[in-house]
């Protein structure tokens, strides 16, 4: 069974517990306090860290963290001396939290994990999968489109030094784009024409993927670059989203992604949520200028994703939540907090790719399966 745990140790945050059968799964977002230094905050954000994986069973590690920061030019740097030995991916972006704070950091555990680094990837085994996360890539020369054809390109060469490749075992991207307004155009064209190049059209599939503002401390990285490969999983267990009453096909104005990705094992769901905005199924923006009402309408959306998945809120595990103006945030934190006051989540500052967009959100979703044909996770 599937629940959400309040954890009165950190800060009184929320922690999202799979109980599935053996292999379980944690995700939580730790968050700290606004009126200390950063180096305080950090230091505060790893102790939180540190007693938290105390408490864990001795199977249970971390296999992605992701730390949001206000200031990569004057803080990545702190970070990088933090987690100079990573136990695991690790993926640091200039995404200010808007709670006032100058870092969050989200990690997701998992039980009976044995960690491996090769070729710039991090994998670990289950039942015959091996999951494969890689984060934090970028180059330093080139514009947009450059810089996004080349690390997909170096993506697909590291996959296949392990015997997969991009098409048959990427389920995940995030593209972190610096001065998105100017440089996202170049990053959509990279990744179209890599694409294309591999036979991902609107006939085959997509990539379930977040496209939004980001950036780290050298300013000549245009677009940092994460992602999540699996290998050992079959074409039947995996499902892409559509919801088309409420969403048009992304190919249609021009960008190549999947709005969601369900992966389908013996014994759970794990369902990811693309960057999902306030559009309809006509591709137009909903309630221009309207935070509420595209924070209605947005939710709308990721619902009925959800729901093709056979899944609702009730099975997110954890959420992100990007606005364009900060003078958005209280508006946004209480309609979240009151919809999903358990829910780990964070909500940073980071421009949609879409002017028109004042909001954009993704998340995981967790729920159990039972399904003898397919392996359990």
């Amino acid at each position: 069974m599937t629940q959400f745990i309040a954890e009165k140790k950190i800060n009184s945050h929320f922690l999202y517990k799979d109980e599935i059968n053996s292999n379980d799964e944690y995700q939580i977002i730790f968050h700290t306090d606004k009126n200390i230094s950063f180096e305080n905050q950090i230091n505060d954000i790893n102790e939180q860290y540190r007693v938290y994986q105390q408490s864990l069973p001795s199977s249970v590690k971390p296999v992605i963290k992701r730390y949001f920061l206000s200031d990569a030019s004057n803080q990545e740097h702190m970070v990088n001396q933090l987690e100079s030995d990573p136990e695991c991916a690790v993926s640091i972006i200039q995404q200010p939290p808007l709670d006032g704070s100058k870092v969050a950091l989200w990690v997701w555990f998992q039980s009976d994990v044995n960690l491996k680094k090769k070729s710039g990837l991090w994998s670990y085994a289950h039942n015959g999968y091996t999951h494969i996360w890689t984060a934090n890539k970028k180059v330093t020369s080139g514009d947009s489109y450059q810089q996004c054809n080349e690390l997909f390109s170096i993506y697909d060469a590291s996959l296949k030094e392990n015997g997969i490749s991009v098409e048959k075992n990427c389920i995940r991207t995030w593209l972190y784009v610096q001065n998105v307004d100017v440089n996202y155009k170049g990053v959509v064209e990279g990744r179209k024409d890599f694409f294309n190049d591999i036979n991902l059209t609107n006939k085959t599939h997509y990539i379930a993927s977040t496209g939004i503002e980001g950036r780290v401390a050298d300013h000549r990285s245009l677009m940092i670059f994460d992602a999540y490969a699996i290998e050992g999983v079959y074409s039947n267990q995996i499902q892409y989203l559509y919801a088309p009453e409420n969403l048009n096909p992304t190919y249609e104005y021009g960008v190549t992604f999947e709005r969601g990705t369900a992966v389908h094992y013996g014994d759970r769901s794990h369902v990811f949520i693309s960057g999902t905005a306030s559009i309809n199924n006509k591709g137009e923006i909903v309630a221009p200028g309207d935070i509420k009402r595209q924070i209605k309408r947005t939710l709308e959306n990721v619902d009925a994703l959800l729901n093709e998945a056979e899944c609702s809120f009730d099975n997110i595990s954890s959420m992100f939540v990007y606005l364009r103006d900060v003078a958005d945030y209280d508006v946004a934190r209480k309609m979240f907090d009151n919809k999903f006051p358990n829910t780990p989540k964070v909500i940073v500052l980071a421009p949609v790719c879409r002017p028109g967009w004042l909001i954009e959100m993704e998340c995981i979703a967790i729920r159990k399966n039972d399904n003898p044909s397919f392996r359990q996770y």
